[in-house]
Formats: structure tokens, C-alpha cells, sequence
């Protein structure tokens, strides 16, 4: 039989068998046959992608049974340390894309919040007034009128606290004051009892008389002489 009527037949045959559906098989004899022979297939497929265009193949079955079956055309190790590699870096500029696009719509939102501020705060200050509807100058003079009373109303709390503190000092310098006034009197009564002590040593000293017994002539004659003070 030549090389032509061989691919005939072949064709003739898988008509007359018709298409593979892609789901289980159901028979356990047939799913075993069927894995054996493409198991063989994809592993010789494997082999002559490798040979054939110089490219690193590893391939990895497990048959239903748990049992391994491998083809690596170097290094199994090396191939999958290789897979993993480049799976980690596909999966960071994948995550560094999305980090920076992330950071470009916060940008973008950010930058919007801030131009609506700044609109708003010139039309609090007067300004761009133009495009304002009566409603939005309502709504500005609204604002304004309570942003006053709270203004006011922290200015008097202030102010209280202010008077508060002048309080509290003002009596911590009349505490202050009068134990100052009652250590100088203190002293000052001091002072005088020293001066009355003195002037009544000086008043005693004045008063007191000094006597001199001088005898004149011989022993049985001596009379007593007193000196005037």
C-alpha cells in the first residue's frame, strides 16, 4: 500500500468515526488506553519541540492514579526555578502598571477636589462671582453669616478665657502681696522691740548710782567720804 492510499485510509477512517467530543470518558478501560497513547503522544510532541527548534521544554503529567510522568529537555529544576522567575516579574510590572494608573486616577481626583476649593474660596472672598445663579449667592451669604457667629463666638470665649487668667493671676499677686506685707511687718515690730530693748538699757544705765568709798586720816578717825554722782 503506498504512502497516499496510507492517509486515505486514515481519513476515511476518522470520518467514519467521526469527531472526539472533549469530555470524560466514562469507560475506565478506555480512559486508561486513551492516556496511555496520548501521554506517548504529547511526550514525543515534547521531545521533537526541542530538538527540532532548540527550545526548553519541561514537561510534568500525573496519570488519575497519582503517578508522574516527566520530560525536561535540560534541567527539570532549573526550567521551573526559570518559570517561576519570569511568572514573578510578569506579576510585579503587572502589579507596578497598576500601582501607577491607581496613583494617576487619585492624581486626577485629588487635582478636581482641589479646583473645586479653590472656586469656592474665591467666591467666599468676593471674587468670580459672575456665573453665580441667585441661589448660589444665597447659599454664599448663608455661609458667610455663619461663619461670622462662629467667629464671634470663639472671640468671646477668648476673651473670657483671657479675663480668667488676668483673674487668677491678679489674686495669685494679691496672695503674693500680702505675705509679703505680713513678713515686713513682721520685721518691722521686730525692729521696734530692739529699739525699745536698747532705750530702756540706755534709760537704766542713766538712773543707777555709782558709789566711792574714800577714809581719810588715821583708823579710828576715817570718816566715809561719798562722791557726788
Amino acid at each position: 500500500m503506498t504512502s497516499e492510499s496510507k492517509r486515505f485510509s486514515r481519513k476515511l477512517i476518522k470520518m467514519v468515526r467521526g469527531k472526539t467530543q472533549m469530555r470524560r470518558i466514562e469507560n475506565a478501560t478506555s480512559r486508561q488506553v486513551t492516556f496511555s497513547k496520548r501521554r506517548n503522544g504529547l511526550l514525543k510532541k515534547a521531545f521533537e519541540l526541542s530538538v527540532l527548534c532548540d527550545a526548553e521544554v519541561a514537561l510534568i503529567i500525573f496519570s488519575p492514579r497519582g503517578k508522574l510522568y516527566e520530560f525536561a529537555s535540560s534541567s527539570m529544576k532549573e526550567t521551573i526555578e526559570r518559570y517561576r522567575s519570569q511568572v514573578k516579574d510578569v506579576q510585579t510590572d503587572s502589579s507596578s502598571v497598576e500601582d501607577v494608573q491607581h496613583l494617576k486616577n487619585e492624581t486626577a481626583i485629588m487635582a478636581k477636589k482641589v479646583e473645586l476649593l479653590e472656586v469656592a474660596k474665591r467666591k467666599l472672598l468676593g471674587e468670580g462671582l459672575g456665573s453665580s445663579t441667585i441661589e448660589d449667592l444665597v447659599k454664599i451669604e448663608q455661609q458667610l453669616e455663619r461663619s461670622v457667629r462662629i467667629i464671634r463666638a470663639r472671640k468671646m470665649q477668648v476673651y473670657n478665657e483671657q479675663i480668667e487668667q488676668l483673674k487668677a493671676k491678679e489674686k495669685l499677686l494679691a496672695d503674693e502681696n500680702a505675705i509679703l506685707t505680713e513678713k515686713f511687718q513682721s520685721q518691722e515690730d521686730q525692729v521696734a522691740e530692739e529699739m525699745r530693748a536698747d532705750l530702756r538699757v540706755v534709760e537704766n544705765g542713766e538712773n543707777s548710782d555709782v558709789e566711792t568709798e574714800l577714809f581719810i586720816g588715821p583708823p579710828e578717825t576715817r570718816t566715809k567720804q561719798r562722791w557726788p554722782k
